[in-house]
């Protein structure tokens, strides 16, 4: 029989695809936001296999009307993450990417709907993800820290603070982090990324709401610290208006072990070069971080905002891996 083939049989065959094991280093990165996907994409540049393990806490924008409601992880840094490891230009990504901005739907990413659509005719989040991986021909695998949604509470200045907006956007560092209900397990597929890792990348992105947040899930801080990979940290070029206005590097270091659970990383990347700084905010430089320190310049010079380059930090990260 001829005739147009199956979108479901065209589907399957480009995740057969993606299951064909790669050669090269196995890279996991932990994050959410757009610190995730900058890593990611510097990540495509040497990886032979790449995990992104992505927090489950968002409660802003399109994620935030979707998770409660849905039951789902909220799809925001998901769908980001999705499109990160999605290079090439397709109507897929096009669709993934498109935002409406007018009538009752004004404000939702159309790739969260279609993330939400596939968890339900699946029945499965996690198959949802390796479907849309497929039809983007995404170069990895995206895997929620949590199979629920999740609530972040911090202690801020004495204070009770929940939720990641709330949190992101304090006045300065928590001094305590947890996540809501405490006793969530992480899904199996992200301890096995971990478990099967050459290399676990941490950052950029905010560190409490994005990078700890994911380490705080269920038994992921203990398969790192087991992990035979190598541990980099991404330092964020600048301080982050809020949740960690007044931290050096070496606070930022230090909260990962305090916070997160984990051991000291093996490498530290941090940048050096010419950097706007914002008004009000701060460079981040190595000169008190005690772990190993790995400097170059990282900044892409054509961002409006301080912002990694995915080529500059993908160099080091080779180097590192």
């Amino acid at each position: 029989m001829t005739g147009t083939p199956s979108p479901v049989l065209e589907a399957e065959a480009l995740l057969e695809e993606l299951d064909t094991p790669d050669e090269g280093v196995d890279v996991v990165a932990f994050g959410g936001g757009h610190g995730l996907a900058c890593a990611l994409r510097a990540i495509l540049d040497y990886a032979g296999r790449i995990s992104a393990v992505v927090t489950v806490a968002d409660d802003g924008g399109s994620s935030g009307r979707l998770s409660p409601d849905l039951g789902i992880p909220p799809p925001g840094d998901i769908r980001r993450a999705l499109l990160a490891l999605s290079p090439r230009p397709s109507m897929w990504r096009e669709l993934m990417a498109f935002r409406f901005e007018e009538s009752d739907v004004a404000g939702h990413s159309l790739g969260n709907l279609l993330l939400a659509a596939l968890a339900e005719i699946t029945g499965d989040f996690e198959e949802a993800l390796r479907m849309a991986g497929g039809m983007l021909g995404a170069r990895g695998r995206v895997i929620p820290a949590a199979r629920r949604p999740l609530v972040l509470e911090a202690l801020v200045d004495g204070e009770v603070v929940r939720g990641q907006v709330a949190i992101a956007t304090a006045s300065g560092p928590p001094s305590e982090l947890r996540l809501v209900p405490g006793e969530t397990e992480a899904t199996p597929a992200a301890l096995d990324a971990v478990a099967s890792a050459d290399q676990i990348v941490l950052g950029p992105g905010s560190l409490f709401t994005s990078v700890i947040a994911g380490l705080k899930v269920g038994a992921i801080a203990d398969a790192v610290n087991s992990s035979a990979a190598r541990l980099v940290y991404v330092c964020n070029l600048t301080t982050q208006d809020g949740e960690t206005l007044g931290m050096s590097g070496g606070d930022h270091v230090a909260a990962l072990s305090a916070h997160g659970g984990i051991r000291p990383p093996d490498a530290v990347v941090v940048h050096d070069g010419p950097l706007a700084v914002p008004p009000g905010l701060a460079r981040v430089t190595g000169d008190d971080i005690t772990a190993p320190v790995e400097s170059a310049d990282l900044a892409d010079p054509s961002a409006s905002w301080p912002a990694h380059d995915p080529a500059r930090l993908g160099a080091v990260l080779r180097r590192l891996a």
